[in-house]
């Protein structure tokens, strides 16, 4: 994915990680009894094999949340069934006829199937969008807290303000237009961050 809003564009485009799995894991065995969890964030993290890492990890004795798009169904399905996450939080990015758009990706099936396995599973897990009022407006909020409700999804849905860092990979700024957070519907649970 290639998010407009996203802030990390400098690990989307790298070319490499400055850091191997095993630096990573040298680095995480002088936090043992120090830090309870480690966060596997990205870009997408479940672009990679996170299995052998994630075992290593749990090995040490830290919890697991993966920061995920939802976009590598088949990877983070068997990191749960293999009992390696602990937390996830999937951004729902946009309703599904803005996905592309928005992500410059055409992966809103895979999100989907990602999305109703979380809701069937007893991970615990949240669902969040970032907005900028550029980009999504509170109807198209409406349309995600509705496809939630009606797949049967009861956590915390949380909304995430856009952040201007300044890096944003499609160089956005602040959004002129103000979000009316009372035009949403309540029939979930939302929480602004």
């Amino acid at each position: 994915m290639r998010c407009d809003y996203c802030y990390n564009k400098d690990i989307v485009f790298a070319k490499e990680g400055k850091y191997s799995y095993n630096d990573i894991l040298d680095f995480l065995k002088t936090r043992v009894n120090l830090l309870e969890a480690v966060v596997l964030s990205g870009g997408e993290a479940s672009s990679y094999d996170l299995v052998p890492f994630c075992r290593k990890i749990k090995e040490l004795g830290f919890k697991i949340k993966l920061d995920t798009n939802g976009t590598n169904f088949t990877h983070v399905k068997e990191l749960l069934e293999l009992n390696l996450l602990d937390y996830v939080a999937l951004d729902y990015k946009a309703p599904e006829e803005k996905f592309s758009r928005i992500t410059h990706s055409n992966k809103f099936d895979e999100f989907s199937k990602t999305l109703d396995f979380l809701i069937k599973s007893d991970i615990s897990f949240e669902a969040r969008t970032t907005i900028h009022r550029d980009l999504l407006d509170e109807n198209d909020i409406n349309k995600i807290i509705y496809d939630l409700k009606t797949r049967g999804y009861k956590n915390v849905y949380y909304i995430q303000e856009f952040l201007d860092t300044g890096t944003s990979i499609a160089d956005l700024k602040e959004s002129k237009n103000k979000f009316n957070r009372s035009l949403l519907h309540k029939d979930i649970q939302i929480i602004f961050r």
